[in-house]
Protein backbone atom coordinates (compact mmCIF):
# COMPACT_ATOMS: atom_id res chain seq x y z
CA UNK A 1 0.00 0.00 0.00
CA UNK A 2 1.39 3.43 -0.93
CA UNK A 3 1.65 6.43 1.41
CA UNK A 4 -1.22 8.03 -0.48
CA UNK A 5 -3.44 4.97 0.00
CA UNK A 6 -2.73 4.87 3.73
CA UNK A 7 -3.28 8.58 4.32
CA UNK A 8 -6.32 8.95 2.08
CA UNK A 9 -7.93 5.91 3.72
CA UNK A 10 -7.21 7.45 7.13
CA UNK A 11 -8.85 10.68 5.98
CA UNK A 12 -12.00 8.83 4.94
CA UNK A 13 -12.04 6.90 8.21
CA UNK A 14 -11.67 10.08 10.22
CA UNK A 15 -14.48 11.66 8.21
CA UNK A 16 -16.64 8.63 8.98
CA UNK A 17 -15.96 9.02 12.71
CA UNK A 18 -17.42 12.55 12.77
CA UNK A 19 -20.31 13.07 15.20
CA UNK A 20 -23.87 14.37 14.70
CA UNK A 21 -23.24 17.63 16.57
CA UNK A 22 -21.10 18.77 13.63
CA UNK A 23 -23.58 17.53 11.05
CA UNK A 24 -25.69 20.73 10.73
CA UNK A 25 -22.65 22.92 10.20
CA UNK A 26 -21.45 20.75 7.33
CA UNK A 27 -24.65 20.00 5.44
CA UNK A 28 -25.48 23.69 5.07
CA UNK A 29 -23.20 23.67 2.02
CA UNK A 30 -25.52 21.25 0.20
CA UNK A 31 -28.15 22.89 -1.96
CA UNK A 32 -31.48 21.13 -1.20
CA UNK A 33 -32.36 21.53 -4.88
CA UNK A 34 -29.48 19.18 -5.70
CA UNK A 35 -31.16 16.37 -3.77
CA UNK A 36 -34.43 16.93 -5.60
CA UNK A 37 -32.66 17.06 -8.96
CA UNK A 38 -30.66 13.94 -8.13
CA UNK A 39 -33.89 12.02 -7.52
CA UNK A 40 -35.66 13.39 -10.59
CA UNK A 41 -32.69 12.87 -12.91
CA UNK A 42 -32.18 9.28 -11.82
CA UNK A 43 -35.90 8.44 -11.86
CA UNK A 44 -36.11 7.67 -8.15
CA UNK A 45 -38.49 10.43 -7.06
CA UNK A 46 -41.93 9.13 -6.06
CA UNK A 47 -45.27 10.80 -5.35
CA UNK A 48 -46.20 8.48 -2.52
CA UNK A 49 -45.19 9.84 0.86
CA UNK A 50 -43.48 7.37 3.13
CA UNK A 51 -42.02 7.75 6.59
CA UNK A 52 -38.65 7.50 4.85
CA UNK A 53 -39.08 9.25 1.48
CA UNK A 54 -36.17 9.23 -0.94
CA UNK A 55 -34.80 12.67 -0.01
CA UNK A 56 -34.63 11.77 3.67
CA UNK A 57 -32.98 8.47 2.79
CA UNK A 58 -30.24 10.46 1.07
CA UNK A 59 -29.68 12.36 4.33
CA UNK A 60 -29.55 8.99 6.06
CA UNK A 61 -26.74 7.87 3.72
CA UNK A 62 -24.79 11.04 4.50
CA UNK A 63 -25.38 10.37 8.18
CA UNK A 64 -24.03 6.85 7.76
CA UNK A 65 -20.88 8.34 6.25
CA UNK A 66 -20.37 10.57 9.26
CA UNK A 67 -21.40 7.98 11.84
CA UNK A 68 -20.15 4.79 10.29
CA UNK A 69 -19.36 3.14 13.61
CA UNK A 70 -23.04 3.30 14.67
CA UNK A 71 -25.80 0.91 13.61
CA UNK A 72 -28.01 2.40 10.92
CA UNK A 73 -30.96 2.49 13.34
CA UNK A 74 -28.95 4.71 15.69
CA UNK A 75 -27.96 6.96 12.79
CA UNK A 76 -31.62 7.39 11.84
CA UNK A 77 -32.52 8.15 15.45
CA UNK A 78 -29.68 10.61 15.96
CA UNK A 79 -30.54 12.57 12.81
CA UNK A 80 -34.34 12.08 13.05
CA UNK A 81 -34.56 11.36 9.35
CA UNK A 82 -37.86 9.44 9.56
CA UNK A 83 -41.14 11.33 9.40
CA UNK A 84 -43.33 10.96 12.53
CA UNK A 85 -45.70 7.98 12.65
CA UNK A 86 -49.35 8.18 13.65
CA UNK A 87 -48.28 8.06 17.30
CA UNK A 88 -45.74 10.83 16.74
CA UNK A 89 -42.79 8.49 17.09
CA UNK A 90 -39.78 8.82 14.79
CA UNK A 91 -38.49 5.36 15.62
CA UNK A 92 -38.15 3.18 12.53
CA UNK A 93 -37.32 -0.50 12.21
CA UNK A 94 -34.04 -1.70 10.73
CA UNK A 95 -35.93 -3.55 7.99
CA UNK A 96 -37.67 -0.31 6.97
CA UNK A 97 -34.29 1.42 6.70
CA UNK A 98 -32.96 -1.41 4.56
CA UNK A 99 -35.95 -1.22 2.23
CA UNK A 100 -35.57 2.57 1.97
CA UNK A 101 -31.94 2.12 0.91
CA UNK A 102 -32.92 -0.49 -1.67
CA UNK A 103 -35.58 1.83 -3.12
CA UNK A 104 -33.07 4.68 -3.34
CA UNK A 105 -30.24 2.71 -4.97
CA UNK A 106 -26.84 4.21 -5.70
CA UNK A 107 -27.56 6.51 -8.65
CA UNK A 108 -28.91 9.54 -6.73
CA UNK A 109 -25.91 9.57 -4.38
CA UNK A 110 -23.55 9.30 -7.36
CA UNK A 111 -25.33 12.20 -9.05
CA UNK A 112 -25.12 14.26 -5.85
CA UNK A 113 -21.40 13.65 -5.50
CA UNK A 114 -20.61 14.39 -9.14
CA UNK A 115 -22.70 17.57 -9.12
CA UNK A 116 -21.30 18.91 -5.86
CA UNK A 117 -17.72 17.84 -6.58
CA UNK A 118 -17.76 19.51 -9.98
CA UNK A 119 -18.82 22.79 -8.40
CA UNK A 120 -16.78 22.69 -5.20
CA UNK A 121 -13.61 21.10 -6.55
CA UNK A 122 -13.66 23.14 -9.75
CA UNK A 123 -14.24 26.42 -7.94
CA UNK A 124 -11.48 25.63 -5.45
CA UNK A 125 -8.91 24.85 -8.15
CA UNK A 126 -10.00 27.87 -10.17
CA UNK A 127 -9.43 30.33 -7.36
CA UNK A 128 -5.79 29.37 -6.80
CA UNK A 129 -4.22 28.93 -10.24
CA UNK A 130 -0.57 28.73 -11.18
CA UNK A 131 0.32 30.81 -14.27
CA UNK A 132 -3.27 30.60 -15.42
CA UNK A 133 -3.60 26.83 -14.91
CA UNK A 134 -5.90 25.14 -12.40
CA UNK A 135 -3.93 22.57 -10.39
CA UNK A 136 -5.15 19.02 -9.89
CA UNK A 137 -3.65 15.71 -8.82
CA UNK A 138 -4.79 12.16 -9.54
CA UNK A 139 -3.99 9.15 -7.43
CA UNK A 140 -5.57 5.98 -6.15
CA UNK A 141 -6.37 4.10 -2.97
CA UNK A 142 -7.61 0.66 -1.97
CA UNK A 143 -10.43 0.29 0.54
CA UNK A 144 -11.86 -2.75 2.31
CA UNK A 145 -15.53 -3.57 1.94
CA UNK A 146 -17.72 -5.86 4.04
CA UNK A 147 -17.07 -9.55 3.52
CA UNK A 148 -20.01 -11.08 1.66
CA UNK A 149 -20.38 -13.45 -1.26
CA UNK A 150 -21.76 -10.69 -3.49
CA UNK A 151 -18.98 -8.26 -2.58
CA UNK A 152 -16.25 -10.84 -3.13
CA UNK A 153 -17.68 -11.75 -6.50
CA UNK A 154 -17.97 -8.13 -7.63
CA UNK A 155 -14.92 -6.44 -6.10
CA UNK A 156 -12.46 -9.32 -5.70
CA UNK A 157 -9.16 -8.73 -3.91
CA UNK A 158 -5.45 -9.33 -4.06
CA UNK A 159 -3.76 -12.72 -4.06
CA UNK A 160 -2.38 -13.43 -0.59
CA UNK A 161 -0.28 -16.32 -1.89
CA UNK A 162 -1.90 -18.92 0.37
CA UNK A 163 -3.22 -22.22 -0.91
CA UNK A 164 -4.16 -24.79 1.67
CA UNK A 165 -5.99 -28.12 1.82
CA UNK A 166 -6.67 -28.23 -1.89
CA UNK A 167 -8.82 -25.10 -1.60
CA UNK A 168 -8.11 -21.69 -3.07
CA UNK A 169 -7.47 -19.54 0.00
CA UNK A 170 -5.29 -17.03 -1.75
CA UNK A 171 -7.88 -14.24 -1.75
CA UNK A 172 -7.30 -11.30 0.61
CA UNK A 173 -9.04 -11.32 3.98
CA UNK A 174 -11.61 -8.79 2.81
CA UNK A 175 -12.95 -7.87 -0.61
CA UNK A 176 -11.14 -4.79 -1.88
CA UNK A 177 -12.38 -1.75 -3.76
CA UNK A 178 -10.10 0.40 -5.89
CA UNK A 179 -10.73 4.15 -5.69
CA UNK A 180 -9.16 6.85 -7.89
CA UNK A 181 -9.76 10.56 -7.30
CA UNK A 182 -9.20 13.86 -9.07
CA UNK A 183 -8.28 16.34 -6.34
CA UNK A 184 -7.76 20.10 -6.26
CA UNK A 185 -4.13 20.23 -5.10
CA UNK A 186 -4.25 23.31 -2.90
CA UNK A 187 -7.42 22.49 -0.96
CA UNK A 188 -7.74 18.67 -1.17
CA UNK A 189 -11.33 18.99 -2.37
CA UNK A 190 -12.35 16.18 -4.69
CA UNK A 191 -13.42 17.25 -8.18
CA UNK A 192 -14.26 13.73 -9.39
CA UNK A 193 -13.88 10.11 -8.32
CA UNK A 194 -14.39 6.59 -9.59
CA UNK A 195 -14.25 3.22 -7.86
CA UNK A 196 -14.86 -0.41 -8.64
CA UNK A 197 -13.34 -3.90 -8.70
CA UNK A 198 -9.82 -4.28 -7.36
CA UNK A 199 -8.48 -6.08 -10.44
CA UNK A 200 -9.06 -3.10 -12.77
CA UNK A 201 -5.84 -1.17 -13.36
CA UNK A 202 -5.71 2.16 -11.53
CA UNK A 203 -4.71 3.93 -14.75
CA UNK A 204 -7.81 2.63 -16.49
CA UNK A 205 -9.92 4.26 -13.80
CA UNK A 206 -7.85 7.44 -14.06
CA UNK A 207 -8.46 7.89 -17.79
CA UNK A 208 -12.19 7.95 -17.14
CA UNK A 209 -11.61 11.03 -14.96
CA UNK A 210 -10.07 13.06 -17.78
CA UNK A 211 -13.54 14.19 -18.85
CA UNK A 212 -13.78 16.02 -15.52
CA UNK A 213 -10.53 17.93 -16.04
CA UNK A 214 -11.34 21.48 -17.22
CA UNK A 215 -9.49 23.39 -19.92
CA UNK A 216 -6.41 25.37 -18.92
CA UNK A 217 -5.32 23.00 -16.19
CA UNK A 218 -2.34 20.96 -15.05
CA UNK A 219 -2.69 17.47 -13.60
CA UNK A 220 0.10 16.13 -11.39
CA UNK A 221 0.35 12.34 -11.57
CA UNK A 222 2.52 9.52 -10.29
CA UNK A 223 5.24 8.18 -12.55
CA UNK A 224 3.30 4.95 -13.05
CA UNK A 225 0.94 7.01 -15.21
CA UNK A 226 3.72 7.69 -17.73
CA UNK A 227 2.08 5.86 -20.64
CA UNK A 228 0.93 7.21 -23.99
CA UNK A 229 -2.52 5.63 -23.68
CA UNK A 230 -2.97 7.42 -20.34
CA UNK A 231 -1.46 10.88 -20.91
CA UNK A 232 -1.97 11.56 -24.62
CA UNK A 233 -5.80 11.52 -24.35
CA UNK A 234 -5.58 14.04 -21.52
CA UNK A 235 -3.59 16.58 -23.50
CA UNK A 236 -5.22 16.05 -26.91
CA UNK A 237 -8.83 16.53 -25.79
CA UNK A 238 -9.85 19.94 -24.54
CA UNK A 239 -7.76 23.10 -24.56
CA UNK A 240 -4.49 23.50 -22.67
CA UNK A 241 -4.89 20.42 -20.53
CA UNK A 242 -1.45 19.45 -19.31
CA UNK A 243 0.26 16.82 -17.18
CA UNK A 244 3.45 16.56 -15.15
CA UNK A 245 5.07 13.52 -13.57
CA UNK A 246 8.39 12.11 -12.46
CA UNK A 247 10.40 10.00 -14.86
CA UNK A 248 11.54 6.48 -14.10
CA UNK A 249 15.19 5.46 -14.10
CA UNK A 250 14.65 3.52 -17.33
CA UNK A 251 12.54 6.14 -19.11
CA UNK A 252 13.62 6.39 -22.75
CA UNK A 253 13.18 9.36 -25.05
CA UNK A 254 15.00 11.19 -27.86
CA UNK A 255 16.55 14.59 -27.32
CA UNK A 256 15.22 17.23 -29.72
CA UNK A 257 17.05 20.28 -28.35
CA UNK A 258 18.27 21.92 -25.16
CA UNK A 259 16.03 24.64 -23.75
CA UNK A 260 18.22 25.64 -20.83
CA UNK A 261 20.21 24.25 -17.91
CA UNK A 262 18.71 20.87 -17.08
CA UNK A 263 15.78 21.60 -19.38
CA UNK A 264 15.31 19.70 -22.65
CA UNK A 265 12.66 19.25 -25.31
CA UNK A 266 12.36 15.50 -25.93
CA UNK A 267 10.35 13.07 -28.03
CA UNK A 268 8.62 9.89 -26.89
CA UNK A 269 7.91 7.06 -29.28
CA UNK A 270 4.53 5.35 -28.98
CA UNK A 271 4.81 1.59 -29.31
CA UNK A 272 3.05 -0.24 -32.13
CA UNK A 273 1.29 -2.35 -29.50
CA UNK A 274 -0.17 0.76 -27.85
CA UNK A 275 -1.30 2.11 -31.22
CA UNK A 276 -2.85 -1.23 -32.10
CA UNK A 277 -4.96 -1.08 -28.95
CA UNK A 278 -5.76 2.59 -29.50
CA UNK A 279 -5.44 3.64 -33.16
CA UNK A 280 -6.02 7.28 -32.27
CA UNK A 281 -2.60 7.50 -30.59
CA UNK A 282 0.17 9.28 -32.53
CA UNK A 283 3.46 7.63 -33.42
CA UNK A 284 5.34 10.17 -31.28
CA UNK A 285 4.64 12.96 -28.79
CA UNK A 286 6.82 15.73 -27.36
CA UNK A 287 7.51 16.57 -23.73
CA UNK A 288 9.93 18.54 -21.59
CA UNK A 289 12.51 16.73 -19.50
CA UNK A 290 13.62 18.79 -16.51
CA UNK A 291 16.45 17.53 -14.33
CA UNK A 292 17.41 18.68 -10.86
CA UNK A 293 18.94 17.47 -7.63
CA UNK A 294 18.28 18.70 -4.15
CA UNK A 295 21.15 18.56 -1.67
CA UNK A 296 21.22 15.20 0.03
CA UNK A 297 18.81 13.61 -2.46
CA UNK A 298 19.28 11.62 -5.63
CA UNK A 299 18.86 13.27 -9.05
CA UNK A 300 15.27 13.68 -10.22
CA UNK A 301 13.68 13.86 -13.64
CA UNK A 302 10.42 15.67 -14.30
CA UNK A 303 8.44 15.18 -17.49
CA UNK A 304 5.66 17.48 -18.60
CA UNK A 305 3.55 18.53 -21.56
CA UNK A 306 4.24 22.20 -20.74
CA UNK A 307 6.59 22.82 -23.67
CA UNK A 308 6.92 26.61 -23.51
CA UNK A 309 10.00 27.23 -21.39
CA UNK A 310 9.40 30.98 -21.19
CA UNK A 311 5.76 30.77 -20.19
CA UNK A 312 6.45 27.91 -17.76
CA UNK A 313 9.96 28.34 -16.30
CA UNK A 314 11.79 25.17 -15.30
CA UNK A 315 12.64 26.41 -11.80
CA UNK A 316 8.96 27.01 -11.04
CA UNK A 317 8.01 23.60 -12.39
CA UNK A 318 10.61 21.95 -10.18
CA UNK A 319 9.05 23.58 -7.14
CA UNK A 320 5.50 23.04 -8.34
CA UNK A 321 5.70 19.28 -8.70
CA UNK A 322 6.32 18.92 -5.00
CA UNK A 323 2.84 20.32 -4.39
CA UNK A 324 1.66 16.90 -5.50
CA UNK A 325 2.82 15.72 -2.10
CA UNK A 326 0.31 18.04 -0.47
CA UNK A 327 -2.17 15.22 -0.96
CA UNK A 328 -0.04 12.91 1.11
CA UNK A 329 1.28 15.54 3.51
CA UNK A 330 -2.21 16.88 4.13
CA UNK A 331 -3.61 13.47 4.84
CA UNK A 332 -0.44 12.61 6.76
CA UNK A 333 -1.52 15.13 9.42
CA UNK A 334 -4.31 12.79 10.30
CA UNK A 335 -3.43 10.87 13.46
CA UNK A 336 -6.55 8.94 14.31
CA UNK A 337 -7.25 5.47 15.57
CA UNK A 338 -8.67 2.94 13.17
CA UNK A 339 -12.36 2.28 13.53
CA UNK A 340 -13.30 -0.82 15.48
CA UNK A 341 -14.83 -2.31 12.34
CA UNK A 342 -12.15 -3.78 10.10
CA UNK A 343 -13.81 -2.87 6.82
CA UNK A 344 -13.98 0.68 5.55
CA UNK A 345 -17.33 0.20 3.78
CA UNK A 346 -19.85 -1.88 5.71
CA UNK A 347 -22.60 -2.56 3.17
CA UNK A 348 -23.08 -6.18 2.09
CA UNK A 349 -24.01 -5.77 -1.59
CA UNK A 350 -22.24 -3.97 -4.46
CA UNK A 351 -25.11 -1.50 -5.00
CA UNK A 352 -25.29 -0.69 -1.30
CA UNK A 353 -21.48 -0.34 -1.22
CA UNK A 354 -21.65 2.15 -4.07
CA UNK A 355 -24.44 4.05 -2.36
CA UNK A 356 -22.45 4.24 0.87
CA UNK A 357 -19.22 5.16 -0.90
CA UNK A 358 -20.77 8.07 -2.81
CA UNK A 359 -22.21 9.31 0.48
CA UNK A 360 -18.80 9.05 2.14
CA UNK A 361 -17.17 11.04 -0.66
CA UNK A 362 -19.82 13.77 -0.38
CA UNK A 363 -19.26 13.90 3.37
CA UNK A 364 -15.50 14.05 2.92
CA UNK A 365 -15.91 17.01 0.56
CA UNK A 366 -18.24 18.75 3.00
CA UNK A 367 -15.52 18.50 5.63
CA UNK A 368 -12.86 19.86 3.26
CA UNK A 369 -15.18 22.65 2.10
CA UNK A 370 -15.70 23.78 5.67
CA UNK A 371 -11.95 23.71 6.28
CA UNK A 372 -11.38 25.86 3.20
CA UNK A 373 -13.89 28.40 4.48
CA UNK A 374 -12.13 28.53 7.85
CA UNK A 375 -8.81 29.05 6.09
CA UNK A 376 -10.36 31.98 4.22
CA UNK A 377 -11.45 33.55 7.50
CA UNK A 378 -7.94 33.19 8.88
CA UNK A 379 -6.43 34.36 5.56
CA UNK A 380 -4.18 31.32 5.20
CA UNK A 381 -3.92 28.43 2.73
CA UNK A 382 -6.20 25.44 3.48
CA UNK A 383 -3.10 23.31 3.98
CA UNK A 384 -2.22 25.50 6.97
CA UNK A 385 -5.24 24.14 8.86
CA UNK A 386 -4.76 20.91 10.78
CA UNK A 387 -7.54 18.66 9.52
CA UNK A 388 -7.77 16.51 12.62
CA UNK A 389 -7.23 19.17 15.26
CA UNK A 390 -9.83 21.50 13.79
CA UNK A 391 -12.47 18.84 13.24
CA UNK A 392 -12.03 17.36 16.69
CA UNK A 393 -12.54 20.83 18.06
CA UNK A 394 -15.70 21.19 15.98
CA UNK A 395 -16.97 17.93 17.40
CA UNK A 396 -16.28 18.97 20.99
CA UNK A 397 -17.89 22.38 20.58
CA UNK A 398 -20.99 21.08 18.85
CA UNK A 399 -21.43 18.45 21.55
CA UNK A 400 -21.09 21.11 24.23
CA UNK A 401 -23.52 23.40 22.40
CA UNK A 402 -26.10 20.67 21.95
CA UNK A 403 -26.05 19.91 25.67
CA UNK A 404 -25.79 23.36 27.21
CA UNK A 405 -26.95 26.05 24.78
CA UNK A 406 -30.08 27.10 22.95
CA UNK A 407 -29.95 26.90 19.12
CA UNK A 408 -30.02 30.68 18.82
CA UNK A 409 -26.76 30.97 20.74
CA UNK A 410 -24.86 28.51 18.56
CA UNK A 411 -23.80 30.99 15.82
CA UNK A 412 -22.11 33.22 18.40
CA UNK A 413 -20.41 30.21 19.93
CA UNK A 414 -19.21 29.10 16.50
CA UNK A 415 -17.77 32.54 15.84
CA UNK A 416 -15.80 32.32 19.08
CA UNK A 417 -14.74 28.79 18.17
CA UNK A 418 -13.36 29.88 14.78
CA UNK A 419 -11.34 32.60 16.51
CA UNK A 420 -9.74 29.91 18.63
CA UNK A 421 -8.93 27.84 15.56
CA UNK A 422 -5.75 29.87 15.17
CA UNK A 423 -4.15 27.43 17.60
CA UNK A 424 -4.52 24.78 14.89
CA UNK A 425 -2.54 26.67 12.28
CA UNK A 426 0.31 24.61 10.89
CA UNK A 427 3.64 26.31 10.10
CA UNK A 428 4.18 27.35 6.47
CA UNK A 429 5.87 24.72 4.32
Amino acid sequence: MTDFEETFTEALEFTAAFTPEAFPNLIKHLDPAWLEEALLTTGVATIRRRRLPADRTMWLILGMALLRDLPITDVARQLEVALPGLDGSRTVASSALTQARIRLGADPMEWLFLRSAEQWGGASADRDRWRGLALYAVDGSTLRVADSVDNREHFGGHDSGRHEGGRDERMSGYPLMKLVVLMAVRSHLLAAAIFGPYKVDERTYATSLWASVPDRSLVLVDRNYLQANVLVPLMTTGAERHWMTRGKSNTKFRLIRHLGAGDDLVEFEVSSEARRKNPSLPTHFDARAIRYQRKGFRPELLLTSLLDEKRYPADELRALYHERWEIELGFGEIKTDMLERLETIRSKSPIAVAQEMWGLLVAYNLVRLEMERIADELKVAPTRISFVAALRYFVEQWLWAAQTMTPGAIPKRLSTMRDRLRRFLLPPR
